[in-house]
This record gives C-alpha cells, sequence and structure tokens, in this order.
C-alpha cells in the first residue's frame, strides 16, 4: 500500500559513520506520496558491509517520526517548573 502512493524520499539529515569494510547512515527523511501530496518524516538507519566486492545492506530501520502520531511535545510550564526549584532549595537549606 505504501508504494501505491508513489513516495518521493527526501534526506533532510544524514550523519555517517565510516569504519572499516563498514558504514552507517543514521538520520531523518521525508516521503511525499505522489498520488495525494502528503509528506511523511521518518527516522532510518542503515549499516553497509564490503562483501564480496561490493557494498550490501545487513541492517536497516526505519520509523514514522513520533510527531507524527503523537503530535508535538508540549511546551514547559516554566513558572511550575521554578516554583518547584524554589520549593528543593528551602527544603535543601
Amino acid at each position: 500500500s505504501f508504494l501505491q502512493k508513489k513516495p518521493q524520499g527526501e534526506i533532510l539529515e544524514s550523519n555517517v559513520t565510516i569504519g572499516h569494510n563498514w558504514c552507517q547512515d543514521a538520520g531523518i527523511y521525508e516521503f511525499t506520496m505522489g498520488a495525494t501530496g502528503d509528506k511523511v518524516k521518518g527516522r532510518y538507519s542503515f549499516v553497509y558491509v564490503w562483501e564480496d566486492e561490493q557494498w550490501k545492506i545487513s541492517h536497516h530501520h526505519s520509523s514514522v517520526m513520533p510527531e507524527a502520531l503523537l503530535g508535538p511535545a508540549p511546551k514547559p510550564d516554566v513558572k511550575k517548573v521554578s516554583t518547584v526549584v524554589e520549593e528543593k532549595a528551602i527544603v535543601s537549606a
């Protein structure tokens, strides 16, 4: 069903680590669904190994960003946090 939406992917952030005969790429990508225009961001990781004279994928993981499912994280209540800090300072004194 994913491919039926005609996704086009774009890497937004990539962090590459290179080792001896292996390489890891982890980051964030965004898919635009050609069929609907919807956009979905996700995290990804790939681990590649040099084997038989070519690079092969030995591991891959991809998941939708939690914000897409849960919405943005709530902003902290600064007054509440400072009150807790002040209370702890009074108790400690």
